[in-house]
């Protein structure tokens, strides 16, 4: 008589069991969303997709594709799709909303040639980065799911900080070598430039702000990942290399924006750690910046003189001398905008401001939403932290939550949106909010209970 082993129930994908394994796991949500990490962050800014029109990027051309996967994951209820309500994900439906109002508000009437091509390339980015967003937050289900895409994230921001170390180090540009079949070069690309007597990299990224910026995104989620390895009992050496590793590239960006972040982050970190844990990042910060001003000499003070000559540096007055033209574009399309994408810069001028650029483009009903977006991103990681008893749980609500001040602040110091790799990297934080507050709910292991660091 043959007997067979009894049959472990079916569970969707992603879903963990008490002692926190997975269970009858396979490519998911996650996969597409880790994927999509990799690529963004890896591949070279400059590179497009050959063949297609629009200038689509790769990480666009798999941000596209997780729309469709999400939507029809949604018509399905044995997909693993997450149903019912999430903050998170409402607040990137409005998002699309405001955008696709004010692209059909502006296309109904005449819009010059060029014009209308940024238009549609500026609503096909937006629906990219909706599509990632989406996949993130109803298709990652389970901590370790979302972990796996987290984590992906840290070790491509380590390896891009080492791309951006070789070029800050030796002026050597190794994304010149770095091309696919399929892909072109949509500009000239220039990913390391000079402040006074310093470079700045960019690494793969479009512009060394951007790079610095991804950098401070990225920090604190290597900080949790190394800190929690050592609460399993798991190798930590490799997250807190990775770490300092993304810390040397924030550095070697010689950015401001990356700096204003990091202080942002920093303070909400400070604010949800213990008081032990607080003196410990005081030290390793003192430690940090010892050993930068050994190594590099020069550049402690370069970032001094950034701030210290704030109101007479170029870069500054830069941003703010044509405030004047954007208000009076803003007064003729106050609620609506101008059109999302229509503002053409080398017909027009450049706000290095995304809040006056978003207000050109998508009107005050659209600034309100952006903003609050981001927001609601920030209260939807504490709000899962506080459910949860679990202390990495709560830790990586405080991480995230931490993560996503970086873009509310950096948005005043550059055209944040007009840079894919940070933006769409925003956007994978948005969807991780929302996926880590709907684990929280899910799972009874972190039903909330005594509070603990």
């Amino acid at each position: 008589m043959v007997t067979t082993a009894p049959r472990r129930p079916l569970l969707p994908p992603g879903i963990v069991d008490l002692r926190g394994e997975l269970v009858g796991q396979r490519a998911d949500g996650a996969t597409v969303a880790a994927i999509y990490t990799a690529v963004l962050l890896l591949t070279p800014a400059a590179l497009i997709v050959r063949g297609l029109p629009l200038s689509i990027t790769p990480a666009a051309l798999i941000g596209l594709g997780a729309l469709v996967l999400w939507m029809c994951a949604h018509l399905t209820t044995t997909l693993g799709a997450a149903k019912g309500w999430n903050a998170a994900r409402t607040a990137l439906f409005l998002f699309l909303v405001s955008n696709l109002v004010s692209y059909g508000y502006a296309s109904a009437g005449y819009l010059p040639r060029d014009e209308l091509n940024l238009a549609d390339h500026a609503i096909a980015l937006v629906l990219a980065n909706l599509g990632i967003g989406l996949l993130v937050c109803d298709g990652v289900r389970g901590f370790a799911r979302l972990d796996l895409v987290l984590k992906v994230a840290v070790v491509a921001g380590a390896l891009i900080s080492v791309i951006g170390a070789i070029q800050f180090l030796t002026g050597f540009d190794l994304t010149r070598y770095m091309t696919a079949p399929g892909l072109r070069l949509s500009y000239d690309d220039v990913y390391v430039l000079e402040r006074g007597s310093v470079r700045r990299v960019a690494a793969t990224t479009a512009h060394p702000i951007e790079f610095g910026v991804v950098c401070a995104m990225l920090l604190p989620l290597g900080v949790h990942y190394a800190r929690m390895a050592a609460l399993r009992g798991q190798p930590r050496l490799r997250w807190w290399l990775c770490t300092g590793l993304i810390a040397v590239g924030l550095m070697f960006s010689v950015s401001r924006s990356a700096v204003l972040s990091m202080v942002a982050i920093g303070a909400v970190l400070l604010a949800g750690w213990p008081r032990r844990l607080r003196w410990q990042a005081l030290g390793v910060l003192l430690g940090f910046l010892a050993f930068i001003r050994v190594f590099v000499p020069g550049l402690l003070g370069t970032f001094y003189d950034l701030f210290a000559n704030f109101f007479n540096d170029n870069s500054v007055t830069g941003r703010t001398h044509d405030y004047s033209t954007a208000l009076r574009e803003i007064q003729q399309h106050l609620l609506f905008g101008r059109g999302t994408g229509t503002w053409y810069v080398p017909k027009y001028e450049v706000f290095d401001n995304q809040y006056v650029q978003v207000t050109i483009d998508t009107g005050l009903i659209g600034l309100v939403i952006f903003l609050g977006m981001m927001v609601c991103a920030v209260f939807v990681a504490l709000a899962a932290r506080r459910r949860s008893s679990d202390p990495q749980v709560r830790d990586l609500g405080l991480t995230l939550a931490a993560c996503m001040v970086a873009p509310i602040i950096s948005s005043a110091t550059f055209d944040f949106l007009s840079f894919a790799t940070v933006a769409g990297l925003m956007f994978v934080l948005v969807g991780a909010a929302g996926s880590l507050l709907r684990s929280v709910r899910a799972n009874p292991c972190t039903a909330a209970g005594p509070r603990s660091s």
